[in-house]
């Protein structure tokens, strides 16, 4: 074997789920080399392959480059070698050669056999606890916590092309655009929608104040109302405005029905707000009878849980919004456990930080008439994204339509 080498092992669908050239690139792209050592090609369609590398480098570290690089597309050493642990010094403070997370399913090698990491996130590290793992943020870590440090023992596999029937989500990791034909796509998303629901799926909304502005709430209301979002994720803003356009027929002021401006309409924000206050919460304003339709009123009937996390730009904010961020990033987790599918609604920082606690075999939608909003989330690391660039006025109608009519 050559000096600076490794030979590395992969299995999975390697041809047609690309990993097999996505390791290729990886290795390219660093200026290394490559040799097929042995590989075993899957005669049918959902029989795996198997693949047996050498990799070389140019130094030690040339080496370590890329294989952490093709690490996180699946490829580990050929020896099976127990992880690595160390203990946490203090709490919140994990030792400095961490493993950090990806998305994708990732497996450990501890006492003589892979188990599975719980509770999948980007970015976060390994807590080892007897024989089960658990993936957690650094501000869970606690003083004498066995931490997983680097990679040997670690095992990473990437999601796969669906062996069924092509669909919108047959290959995750999708471009965003703004020319696809949006009629198609409502149709695609509707079905999965639906097909979902059938299922016993759990389907999350995380959504922004332009589905109210662009006059998509009604549509939202009506998703809920049937039973297809299971629970809501969004700011101080979403409620405020769903609820000033449920009360007053307005957002920010301005007529959702017309786009007309209502005589001191600039009042109607904090107008809302106030009549919160007086209520007491928004399931107190549903049950005392002064909410009567809307996204909330909706979310309070059918039991949906919805969390409200606060911004340092928000108005009041409602007595409904946690105000502490680390608290309201624990309640989104519990509400996205177990989501099959997350429908991002024009909020690119809620979107964002909602990618960045889903596993990678979680189904997104994210939908923003700006594409560089869409495009961010993705290089932001939720890469299974579908991304639409579309008017959220137009387009959330037409899925409520089209799951209307598939019901």
């Amino acid at each position: 074997m050559k000096k600076y080498s490794q030979e590395v092992e992969v299995s999975g669908h390697l041809i047609d789920s690309m990993i097999l050239t996505k390791i290729f690139d990886k290795i390219m792209n660093r200026g290394g080399e490559f040799e097929i050592l042995e590989l075993t090609v899957g005669k049918k369609k959902k029989d795996p392959s198997h693949a047996k590398l050498l990799v070389t480098g140019k130094n030690t570290k040339h080496l370590e480059e890329m294989l952490d690089d093709i690490h996180r597309e699946g490829a580990t050493p050929k020896n099976e070698k127990q992880v690595k642990l160390r203990k946490a010094t203090k709490n919140m403070v994990m030792p400095d050669d961490f493993y950090s997370t990806t998305n994708n399913d990732t497996w450990i090698f501890h006492h003589h056999k892979w188990i599975p990491v719980e509770n999948q996130m980007m970015d976060k590290c390994i807590i080892v606890k007897g024989d089960r793992a658990f993936c957690v943020p650094i501000r869970d870590v606690k003083k004498n916590d066995s931490v997983v440090v680097g990679e040997i023992g670690v095992k990473v596999t990437p999601p796969q092309r669906p062996r069924d029937a092509a669909n919108i989500f047959a290959f995750m990791g999708s471009s965003s655009s703004s020319e696809r034909p949006t009629q198609h796509i409502a149709k695609k998303v509707a079905q999965d929608i639906v097909d979902i629901k059938k299922k016993g799926g759990k389907i999350i909304l995380v959504g922004g104040p332009a589905i109210v502005h662009t006059g998509a709430a009604n549509s939202v209301a009506e998703l809920i109302r049937g039973g297809f979002i299971h629970g809501i994720l969004a700011g101080n803003a979403l409620a405020v405005h769903d609820i000033e356009y449920a009360t007053l027929g307005t957002s920010l002021g301005m007529y959702v029905h017309d786009a007309t401006l209502a005589k001191r309409g600039h009042r109607n924000h904090m107008d809302t707000i106030n009549a919160v206050f007086k209520a007491g919460s928004i399931s107190k304003m549903v049950s005392g009878g002064k909410l009567k339709r809307g996204i909330f009123y909706e979310c309070v009937k059918k039991k949906v849980p919805f969390v409200l996390a606060a911004s340092i730009r928000d108005d009041g904010p409602l007595p409904d919004v946690i105000t502490d961020v680390a608290q309201a990033q624990r309640e989104y987790k519990k509400v996205l456990k177990d989501a099959s599918m997350v429908i991002m609604v024009s909020t690119m920082l809620h979107s964002i930080a909602t990618g960045n606690m889903l596993p990678a075999n979680v189904k997104v939608v994210v939908i923003d008439i700006n594409q560089p909003t869409v495009t961010k989330l993705m290089d932001r690391g939720t890469w299974q994204a579908l991304g639409i660039v579309s008017d959220v006025g137009a387009f959330l109608p037409l899925i409520a339509q089209e799951v209307k009519k598939l019901r």
